[in-house]
């Protein structure tokens, strides 16, 4: 295990984090939609958003992965390795994204809303102004922790060929027929991507929970 293996896992490791940081952008932009769609009181349109969740909650992100890169091949939208994870990535999270962010709306007090319309605020205002910003604070700890599971998740990457941490760590590993020493090193590169999130995740979390005076 010398250097240049090292700087190549390093290499698989900034993709790792660009392929979170993407997933996570571009998943809660648009779980923020879904969020706002399935408290819209519109029965048809939650429904609809309800059953994008459940699709992408109830199965598993390797299929979902598989569905994007040959799936949308089959229907002659070839997409490179890199272009079908960010894609499967965001479509992923935006799923989770939007449940958790759901409830956070919904946590917040009905009287918010109600005191928001007797100050004649539009659902734009309403929303920007009162209800997001209590919704996204409630929601921290949980959004956190699916940032973690994501980045957790970018290894299924490497099933279509995207060279992630995991498939650069298999590749050194296939090399040097060192597998316990190289996935050793990769397991501590993704636990220092991982841990401080975890902390501050609970570290918010008992923020949040303790009384205020």
């Amino acid at each position: 295990m010398g250097w240049p293996e090292f700087l190549f896992l390093l290499e698989g490791m900034k993709w790792t984090i660009a392929l979170s940081a993407i997933g996570f952008v571009g998943g809660g932009i648009a779980g923020l939609a879904v969020a706002l769609a399935r408290t819209s009181g519109k029965p048809m349109l939650e429904r609809a958003t309800a059953a994008y969740v459940s699709v992408f909650q109830g199965t598993p992100l390797l299929m979902q992965l598989f569905v994007v890169y040959f799936g949308l091949a089959l229907v002659g939208l070839d997409l490179a390795p890199w272009e079908a994870v960010a894609l499967g990535f965001t479509l992923h999270a935006s799923a989770y994204l939007g449940d958790i962010w759901r409830g956070g709306i919904e946590a917040v007090p009905r009287g918010q809303s109600e005191a928001a319309r007797a100050l004649s605020l539009g659902y734009v205002s309403r929303m920007r102004d009162v209800i997001l910003p209590q919704a996204f604070r409630v929601s921290l700890p949980a959004t956190i922790g699916f940032l973690v599971q994501l980045i957790k998740g970018t290894s299924l990457a490497s099933i279509v060929g995207f060279t992630e941490l995991a498939r650069a760590g298999n590749m050194v590993s296939n090399q040097i027929f060192k597998p316990l020493l190289v996935f050793g090193i990769v397991g501590a590169m993704y636990f220092a991507l991982c841990w401080p999130l975890s902390l501050y995740g609970s570290w918010m979390e008992r923020r949040l929970a303790a009384p205020t005076r």
